[in-house]
């Protein structure tokens, strides 16, 4: 029976084997050589999931890699049932001579991360419909009420939430973007950022997420699914 996992047991279920939690899904990054092996390696991992592949997984294919995300989609969260085909994945991505486990090292490429844009608002449930209704978002499974995010229905585009203000603060940025990566990858990204000349505003709610700013004040948070659990 699917069981749905918190955000620890599911990082931790699958930390080993090279995929990382994140947002309510389990993701991993497999480098390639071509767009023929990508393929290749897509369609062994979909035949290894049998049926259940359309309920749970989603893959994106480059010449360069193949990006899988598992998440049980009709519950909008990560069950028992992902880590098992998460599990099955990284077998046959082995059997091909290939890793799931994060590219890291000076000059790596980034693993993976999911980007979303947060939208300040006084009166959510007033403004999420014009932003539902101009971007052709749609609801989350589960999440339909007045406040909460909407999504992409074809997984293109960012996710978008809405954060509540409790004043108008016209001097400050109404947008900014959260991006959710690794929680064992935060540390160096922030690095980077700072030596890239940005500031850290806020670090209070951390490691749930770091608030920086640019030059010009233009904000961003790094997020993890730590410090969201209790």
């Amino acid at each position: 029976m699917e069981q749905i996992l918190s955000r620890q047991e599911a990082s931790e279920a699958v930390q080993d084997h090279g995929w990382r939690f994140l947002l309510g899904a389990l993701l991993t990054s497999v480098p390639v050589l071509s767009m023929g092996r990508a393929i290749v390696l897509a369609a062994k991992a979909v035949s290894v999931c049998g049926d259940e592949a359309d309920r749970h997984l989603k893959v994106d294919v480059r010449p360069e890699r193949v990006v899988f995300t598992l998440q049980t989609s009709d519950r909008a969260a990560v069950t028992t049932r992902d880590v098992e085909l998460a599990r099955r994945i990284t077998a046959v991505a082995a059997e091909a001579g290939l890793t799931t486990e994060p590219e890291i090292g000076s000059g790596a490429p980034r693993s993976v991360q999911i980007l979303e844009i947060a939208v300040d608002a006084l009166d959510i449930a007033a403004i999420r419909p014009f932003w539902k209704a101009v971007l052709g978002y749609t609801d989350e499974p589960g999440a339909d009420g007045p406040e909460d995010p909407l999504v992409d229905p074809v997984g293109q585009a960012p996710a978008v939430w809405f954060q509540q203000m409790d004043r108008a603060r016209p001097q400050r940025n109404r947008i900014h973007f959260d991006v959710c990566v690794p929680h064992d990858e935060a540390p160096r990204r922030i690095e980077a950022a700072l030596a890239a000349g940005g500031r850290l505003l806020s670090a209070t709610r951390a490691p749930a997420f770091w608030v920086l700013a640019d030059l010009e004040d233009n904000e961003v948070c790094i997020t993890t699914w730590q410090g969201r659990d209790g």
